[in-house]
């Protein structure tokens, strides 16, 4: 990572962490230690369904490189409970190149939505941020993302610039890199300042973020070797009031 100390994780370090600045980073080999051994067996399998992702056919930019998956849940004191397919909205005012209008996207995989690590990260992030505010942040909203440049262009996995997403709480985790250079997160005040820059770069690294403290953005990647594929895979979990 470039310019964020990493953390030694724990709930409540991170909440603490979040509660201070309004983000935290935590590289992938920490993300690692707060897995259970079911979802470090489970990851393989997990990462791969990005392979099978559909295109994202609402992209008010004609851009043909982004391809994602939508799923829904409700969290309780048992667990997640995945709730029926919905579409995903945002107002203008969050996102002023794609909102506005209801997006239906294909959903994500029984296998994955049921998959440990999915389970474990939304349980993961409803202690961290569960910890912060008294009362919880009960809808999530879990996003599979792949941007991939083409040969001779960019791939924007923030197309609509330095944003919020509109909700309470965001974790933005790295599935994998293939063939690709840039992308560097961003964070910034309310009033643009810059907070912080880093480039998840190996799988599981993270940022947890408070979205109604923060904004965040991604610069274009683009392929390292234009002459073979390349891409960008992000995990978005979102949480917010019902």
């Amino acid at each position: 990572m470039d310019d964020a100390a990493p953390l030694s994780p724990s709930p409540a370090r991170l909440a603490a962490e979040i509660g201070r600045g309004g983000f935290a980073v935590v590289p992938g080999y920490e993300m690692l230690r707060l897995l259970t051994e079911p979802a470090r067996a489970a990851w393989p399998a997990f990462a791969a369904s990005w392979d099978d992702l559909g295109p994202d056919d609402y992209m008010a930019d004609g851009g043909r490189y982004r391809r994602r998956r939508h799923a829904v849940f409700e969290l309780t004191a048992g667990g997640a409970a995945r709730k029926p397919h919905q579409p995903h909205y945002q107002s203008r005012d969050y996102n002023r190149l794609n909102g506005g209008v209801q997006r239906w996207f294909e959903p994500i995989l029984a296998e994955v939505a049921e998959s440990p690590v999915t389970t474990e990260l939304i349980a993961l992030c409803g202690a961290v941020f569960g910890a912060l505010e008294a009362r919880p942040a009960r809808h999530v909203e879990m996003h599979q993302f792949r941007i991939e440049p083409a040969a001779a262009g960019e791939g924007l996995p923030t197309p609509e610039g330095v944003h919020r997403d509109g909700v309470e709480w965001v974790l933005v985790l790295l599935i994998d890199r293939v063939n690709v250079e840039r992308g560097v997160t961003t964070i910034h005040a309310p009033d643009g300042r810059s907070l912080g820059a880093f480039t998840l770069q190996q799988p599981l690294d993270a940022v947890f973020l408070d979205d109604r403290r923060v904004a965040h953005g991604v610069t274009p990647i683009q392929r390292t070797d234009p002459a073979e594929p390349g891409h960008r895979d992000v995990l978005v979990l979102t949480f917010d009031a019902p």
